[in-house]
């Protein structure tokens, strides 16, 4: 055998081993969902990296799709606090990687929602903006929400946005992308920027 037929063997073996560990560690992802998480969505996948805090909380439609590192945390106690948390993600949602989303409260994401890479977004603060707790590290510091979150079907968002509580995204709107969130706004805006402001309305 000759070195060239050799290395193409080769690279069809690791392939076929490669395609074969993927489909098995795919049916093991869906296996775990579907037994841990609140509703697992017909020909809905997680990918094979993520990490997910208290998937009971977490309810996920039909055909999600996710790219690595997807981080969803729904978070019912720290430091002896105690919450009722809840995470909806609605039908056709794609999330590019390294989303993440915290909850304390509750997140909703409607059908058809599209998210870039490097999302974040949370419906609560960690420790007061203030001088109440100094005297606590950062890390230990109670946890707050100032409402739920929402994202309305047909969203898009760009890459790096942070989406902070008590926001609601109206359907068919446009985030640009690094843009940071602290408001609510409207269906079909269009927004960027830091903090967002409404860039134009969008008009069929």
């Amino acid at each position: 055998m000759n070195f060239f037929k050799h290395h193409i063997i080769k690279f069809i073996f690791n392939v076929i081993n490669s395609n074969v560990y993927k489909s098995y560690q795919q049916a093991k992802n869906d296996a775990w969902a579907k037994s841990n998480f609140k509703t697992f969505g017909k020909n809905s996948r997680l990918p094979e990296i993520f990490w997910i805090k208290n998937p009971q909380y977490i309810s996920m439609g039909e055909n999600f799709s996710s790219l690595f590192n997807l981080r969803l945390e729904a978070w019912d106690s720290f430091y002896g606090q105690k919450f009722n948390p809840e995470i909806l993600i609605g039908d056709n949602v794609i999330f590019n990687s390294d989303v993440h989303i915290g909850a304390i409260d509750k997140i909703t994401i409607g059908n058809n929602v599209l998210m870039a890479s490097r999302i974040y977004i949370s419906d609560h603060y960690h420790g007061e903006i203030s001088g109440v707790d100094l005297n606590k590290v950062p890390s230990e510091r109670p946890l707050s929400s100032k409402g739920p979150v929402v994202i309305e079907d047909n969203v898009w968002i760009g890459e790096g946005v942070c989406i902070l509580p008590g926001v609601t995204i109206g359907k068919n709107s446009i985030i640009g992308a690094n843009s940071v969130v602290n408001k609510s706004f409207p269906e079909n805006s269009v927004i960027a920027g830091i903090p967002a402001k409404l860039i134009k309305t969008l008009e069929k």
